[in-house]
């Protein structure tokens, strides 16, 4: 019951295009801590337990962002990408990460319409029911992480729940799909880092032997190593290509 209500609070959140229909859809209820001894409404009550239920899980959002998205695929090679260039604070974290949720935002936007159009806002205008409305919300990120876990992984976490095997892939919990997604986009994020390191490498392993070749042994390749590295980067137009490579491989 807590994950349900975790993940309707994140779809409200990031299923909303802008501000104007955020404010147009919603109205948020008003929260006060305190004892009202002249009401005793049960429904009120729920309600009440019901939202201090949802600010407590609420600091998981983050955590499920992460794992349900490509997040986990963008921001692990921006760190590859950043390692392999050597420098080591630019760009910084913030600018990184920051970078990485508006890719992904972008990337999951046909996820989050269909999520808004199949379950939110029915949900808001009261024609479905809120079970109906979380897995109406939960079957385009199911469809979307399915689509980019490798059967290995989903068959490890299926076998390591040691319950009885689903019959198809409509009968797989969730639960066994996100962390079998994040492991697939790990294993991903990872070997496209492996790619970018390999001609930054090779351009450190030349400039370490014409610098030993010319005695120069007291000077640190890294010096001369790292604006060629920069330069050649950008004569490329390197993030172009990250990017590009980086969108076209989840599509």
């Amino acid at each position: 019951m807590k994950a349900k209500y975790l993940l309707l609070i994140i779809f409200i959140f990031f299923a909303f295009g802008s501000i104007e229909v955020f404010s147009q859809n919603l109205s948020l209820p008003k929260i006060s801590l305190g004892v009202d001894e002249t009401n005793n409404s049960p429904q009120e009550f729920s309600t009440t337990i019901q939202i201090l239920l949802v600010l407590t899980v609420l600091t998981l959002a983050p955590s499920i962002l992460v794992m349900m998205t490509c997040f986990t695929r963008f921001i692990v090679v921006f760190h590859f990408l950043r390692t392999a260039l050597g420098t080591a604070t630019q760009p910084p974290n913030q600018l990184l990460t920051s970078f990485a949720l508006f890719l992904t935002i972008f990337i999951m936007q046909p996820v989050l319409n269909e999520a808004n159009e199949n379950g939110l806002q029915p949900y808001l205008n009261d024609e479905i029911t809120q079970s109906v409305a979380i897995d109406n919300m939960m079957s385009p990120f199911r469809d979307f992480m399915l689509k980019h876990t490798r059967e290995e992984d989903l068959g490890l976490f299926i076998k390591l729940t040691g319950g009885e095997q689903p019959n198809s892939i409509e009968d797989v919990s969730i639960w066994s799909i996100i962390p079998a997604y994040t492991i697939s986009e790990l294993k991903i994020a990872f070997q496209i880092g492996f790619l970018i390191f390999i001609p930054f490498l090779m351009l450190d392993m030349i400039i370490a032997s014409t610098l030993m070749s010319l005695g120069m042994m007291l000077l640190p390749p890294q010096m001369i190593s790292l604006p060629i590295k920069v330069l050649l980067f950008i004569l490329v137009d390197g993030w172009y290509l990250i990017v590009d490579s980086l969108i076209k491989s989840i599509g």
